[in-house]
């Protein structure tokens, strides 16, 4: 799970100082809860041109802050991050994501509900007192004249309620070996290989890609299983495919979660593409097919196509192979 910060949360609605300052003070305390659980909070770069009022900006009223409060706030949100850009979905921006008629695409609460839609999980925290004290967050797509009602979006803005929700939520993976257990337990439709997981070593351990590996590996599992007994997809299978193999240009292009290597690739890196079968050594698995961490570039190589009859190998958990 990843936390985004409600930039549309500051909207001139600080008349006084001292309202902005307890605002900051529990905005701080949720980003401080949530790294208890091994979140993340990312913030929008834009938050640094808000104004808490017409004539007062952001950085006027964080030069009122204490100087240890004033140097941790501007050093999240300017220079360490974690940034909104660093994760943000490859196709969104080519759609029209609102909320009560004003465009969101770019905003957190666009990014949560597309993010959602596509099986990853993000929320959001907001600053209070403000005008978005309530969850969820319901954002609507619009598609070819259509509205599609997007997942809706948890949004936290009191500390306490952050850390009940945080508290009730499964562990989060600790480490790599972790994730295996975790894979080889629960996916149980997916054949790994025995090294599958090896290339991990000498990455640093990163909670937010290990729950997208997750994520990935459960499209993965369930879509194996989506064959009825004259081995044809069924509807969920078809929706699964849809949903995470087509993007934007068809066929596995820009915005799906799952897609082949290009041409050059193929060329350049089949010899990394490629792993030992484990009951044919004869005949050794070419996986060019993979699915897609962004933040890190890690990938999940897989056999392909997915039938009903033949295992689905998952060869390689790890750093992007193709990398130039």
């Amino acid at each position: 799970m990843q936390l985004l910060t409600n930039e549309l949360s500051i909207h001139k609605q600080f008349h006084d100082i001292s309202t902005f300052k307890m605002a900051i003070g529990r905005l701080m305390t949720l980003r401080a809860v949530a790294k208890e659980f091994g979140v993340e909070v990312y913030c929008n770069r834009n938050l640094v041109a808000s104004h808490l009022n017409d004539t007062t900006s952001l950085q006027q009223g964080v030069a009122s802050l204490d100087k240890n409060q004033q140097r941790a706030f501007m050093q999240w949100i300017t220079f360490h991050g974690p940034f909104l850009d660093d994760i943000r979905s490859d196709d969104i921006d080519d759609e029209y994501l609102e909320y009560n008629d004003e465009p969101v695409t770019e905003c957190a609460i666009g990014e949560a509900a597309w993010a959602s839609y596509y099986g990853i999980a993000r929320e959001v925290i907001s600053l209070s007192p403000s005008n978005w004290e309530f969850s969820p967050i319901h954002v609507k797509w619009k598609k070819d004249d259509h509205d599609i009602m997007l997942p809706p979006v948890a949004n936290y803005w009191d500390p306490e309620t952050l850390k009940r929700t945080l508290s009730s939520k499964p562990s989060a993976i600790d480490s790599w070996e972790t994730l295996e257990d975790i894979a080889l337990a629960r996916f149980t439709n997916l054949t790994f290989l025995q090294s599958a997981f090896s290339y991990l070593e000498g990455s640093p351990f990163s909670v937010s890609a290990a729950e997208r590996i997750v994520i990935l590996l459960d499209v993965l599992n369930k879509l194996k299983g989506c064959f009825d007994g004259g081995g044809r997809r069924t509807p969920e299978g078809h929706e699964l495919y849809q949903k995470f193999f087509t993007g934007k240009k068809g066929g596995g292009g820009r915005g799906a979660l799952f897609s082949d290597s290009s041409d050059g690739e193929k060329n350049d890196f089949r010899n990394q593409m490629t792993f030992a079968h484990p009951e044919e050594p004869q005949n050794p698995l070419f996986c060019p097919f993979h699915g897609k961490v962004q933040t890190p570039q890690m990938r999940i190589h897989f056999s392909y196509p997915i039938t009903y009859i033949d295992p689905l190998y998952v060869a390689y958990v790890g750093p992007k192979i193709t990398r130039r």
